[in-house]
């Protein structure tokens, strides 16, 4: 990492280490326990020792300060954090010694134009087309009814974080709820990475913190989570219970991710077809 890093993101990456220090205990950690602590996990001495690297350095990097950092040091401060390597490589993001991921591209008319045609020939599967930071793109007709009448919904607004957290029936539609929750927090701060100073992340992120106090208490925690194929359970308001794999990938030159919601049993099946001719 070199000065030339942005100052938000040399804040955000010594908030990350503060938050996995202080879930390590010295127990877990190796170290024998030595009286009272004033804060929970690791002091910033212990993991120096165990990272191999000076006090004061280390201090300089959890404080954000515009200091010079190797792959190699980076990995030993990994370690000795117990970071998975999820969090590894966010934590390399984050300092500047892995590649920042693909920036999205900036809105263009006929990015919808192209694909919603595509989106259109997957009813009755639900699917979108958005951006890393939720904001939906284009959609199809079994989505735009999925949660509610998307159509209805200012175009400023449209957004699956911001929907979920600031309206109770929207967040109603999931049937876990809080797990939901602290993925999509999660992915969502895996998404920004390096660009959470950026006016964009920035913007949407102090947005839905002022607005969800769900939202700040989850983002604080500074858990990453990448993409994955997962199953939801959603209760539709037209034909009530859905079970759901959801499918994303990336779209190459865009930044945005492609979307689809497939059955995952029968009976969904069949409902996600009843909800198509309604």
């Amino acid at each position: 990492m070199t000065e030339a890093r942005p100052a938000a993101v040399r804040r955000e990456l010594g908030d990350f280490l503060r938050s996995r220090r202080e879930r390590v205990t010295p127990k877990q950690a190796g170290l024998p326990a030595t009286g009272r602590r004033r804060t929970p996990g690791l002091r910033r001495e212990e993991v120096a020792v165990l990272a191999g690297v000076g006090v004061t350095w280390y201090t300089w990097l959890e404080q954000g300060r515009p200091i010079n950092v190797s792959n190699q040091v980076l990995k030993a401060v990994a370690r000795a954090l117990q970071l998975d390597d999820i969090e590894k490589q966010h934590l390399l993001r984050l300092a500047g010694a892995s590649p920042p991921q693909t920036a999205p591209a900036a809105g263009d008319p006929g990015l919808v134009a192209a694909f919603q045609p595509v989106l259109d020939q997957l009813d009755p599967f639900p699917a979108c087309l958005q951006t890393p930071l939720f904001d939906l793109v284009a959609y199809n007709r079994a989505y735009r009814f999925l949660f509610t009448d998307l159509d209805l919904v200012p175009p400023a607004e449209r957004n699956c974080a911001v929907q979920f957290f600031t309206d109770p029936d929207w967040r109603s539609r999931y049937v876990d709820g809080d797990l939901v929750a602290a993925r999509m927090v999660a992915r969502m701060r895996a998404e920004v990475g390096t660009d959470v100073g950026a006016a964009a992340a920035a913007g949407k992120v102090d947005d839905l913190r002022e607005r969800s106090a769900e939202f700040a208490r989850l983002w604080a925690r500074h858990d990453v989570l990448p993409q994955q194929y997962e199953t939801k359970r959603l209760d539709s308001p037209l034909v009530g219970h859905l079970q759901l794999n959801f499918v994303s990938t990336h779209v190459p030159e865009t930044g945005h991710r492609l979307t689809v919601m497939t059955p995952a049993d029968e009976t969904t099946s069949r409902r996600l077809t009843r909800m198509a001719d309604l």
